[in-house]
């Protein structure tokens, strides 16, 4: 399969760089795979899992909240507001985040509070749903 040039970026680092076969991309409109000659497109992301295979085959998973996919001249690149391997996932630590978050929305006072508290809550949510894929 002929490959084509992908990068994932979030404000931390860059996450990867190189060449891939395909990319799994969640985009608000629904989930797109990404090969080589694909036409170009602006997506928005929503939260979920970017699974991409690398040039020998190699398959990897990534939890990404929120983000832009760009697709141009045969180069994908993925701005993540956060991107997380999934292999790298605690458990344990990410259900105490859930609670941590679910009582943060219970002590919610002010709507925009209890907005960010519920976005939070739900990311922590869909992060938690990925890891069982």
């Amino acid at each position: 399969m002929a490959n084509f040039h992908f990068e994932l970026v979030s404000p931390e680092r860059l996450v990867y760089s190189g060449e891939v076969e395909s990319v799994l991309v969640p985009s608000v409109e629904g989930e797109m795979v990404v090969l080589r000659d694909h036409a170009p497109v602006m997506a928005m992301l929503k939260p979920g899992v970017v699974s991409y295979k690398d040039g020998t085959g190699g398959k990897h998973d990534l939890f990404v909240r929120g983000g832009f996919a760009d697709m141009a001249n045969n180069t994908l690149t993925i701005l993540a507001e956060q991107a997380v391997a999934l292999a790298e996932v605690d458990a344990k630590l990410l259900d105490a985040e859930i609670k941590d978050a679910e009582e943060d929305l219970v002590d919610a006072k002010v709507e925009h509070t209890r907005q960010r508290a519920a976005e939070r809550l739900e990311q922590l949510r869909e992060l938690k749903a990925s890891l069982s894929l």
